[in-house]
């Protein structure tokens, strides 16, 4: 018995890999393996966005010294002083006004597109309404911002068209319009507006289709079985479960037309946004400091919007 147990204990037992020994490392400690799929995209937050976003606190707070060109890494606050000016307080408030215009205009077109594409298409009816959704985002941006260019043209298609259907008259009062009108759709803040909603409302859509079609359909059947009209329904059922997605898609489109300056520098007048303003001070004259200090702007708005739409329990449901 005892010569066997010595037998036994020579045999060599076989080694684990590196890579067995590893598995079972990470397979008896959840946590362990947790941490290490946590380490990257955290890193990547930490240093390059959270780092990105204090170098760029940091640079606001120097200024750029007039005589040389030079950014003098002295801190002040002059650049916050000269945010609060005409000029630049009439920047923040137009592209704070196109913001919501275009977010609003966003919400009541994709709404209902949205609503039917979650409760009523079925089958290859909805693929295709997936489709004509998200087809504008397959081709560049550009060229769709070109393609409205020309189609926005005082010879473009939609001048055409009014003309052919003796609408001239009203194309003509909508462009004489103070504040709104301009030369031709292709040279106007209605354009800009125009254009800045076909772009970011499949942004919208497809968040609020998601959270209404998570919406139980025995809900709003139950408040039709209680006498409820349609549109209480909407308003005590459905609109209340399709916030969630509605300020998911809110948030991308308030944000994305703040940023961007590509569209109000190809479709509009000489008025400027934020994000030209921005582009301006950075790439032509060179102001970094102020230009760190104004793009503050939009993210300041846009988290003091997040934490109103926090307080009114829209992400409750997320």
């Amino acid at each position: 018995m005892s010569s066997a147990v010595l037998a036994s204990s020579w045999v060599a037992q076989p080694k684990r890999s590196l890579a067995n020994q590893l598995s079972y490392l990470l397979y008896t400690r959840k946590g362990l393996l947790l941490g290490v799929l946590l380490v990257p995209p955290l890193l990547w937050f930490g240093v390059i966005y959270l780092g990105s976003l204090l170098s760029l606190l940091a640079n606001s707070f120097f200024r750029l010294d007039d005589f040389t060109g030079q950014v003098v890494r002295e801190v002040g606050f002059t650049n916050f002083v000269e945010i609060f000016e005409p000029a630049n307080l009439d920047v923040i408030i137009r592209s704070t006004t196109m913001a919501i215009a275009v977010t609003f205009a966003c919400v009541v077109i994709g709404f209902p597109l949205a609503y039917y594409m979650a409760r009523h298409a079925r089958g290859s009816q909805k693929a295709i309404l997936y489709v004509a959704v998200m087809l504008p985002l397959w081709s560049s941006y550009l060229v769709r911002l070109y393609a409205w260019k020309l189609l926005l043209a005082k010879e473009g298609a939609i001048a055409w068209v009014t003309q052919q259907l003796h609408l001239q008259w009203l194309l003509d009062a909508l462009l004489q319009t103070p504040v709104i009108g301009g030369n031709s759709l292709s040279f106007s803040p209605m354009g800009t507006f125009i254009v800045f909603v076909y772009m970011w409302l499949p942004f919208v859509i497809l968040p609020i289709q998601a959270a209404i079609e998570r919406i139980p359909g025995s809900y709003i059947e139950a408040s039709s079985d209680l006498g409820a009209t349609p549109w209480q329904s909407f308003t005590q059922v459905i609109w209340p479960l399709a916030i969630p997605g509605v300020a998911a898609g809110t948030i991308f489109s308030f944000s994305l037309t703040f940023g961007d300056y590509i569209i109000p520098q190809v479709i509009g007048n000489s008025t400027l946004y934020i994000g030209q303003v921005v582009y301006r001070q950075q790439g032509v004259a060179g102001n970094i400091p102020f230009a760190a200090a104004f793009s503050l702007v939009p993210i300041l708005i846009i988290a003091i919007y997040l934490w109103l739409a926090k307080r009114k329990g829209a992400f409750d449901a997320l």
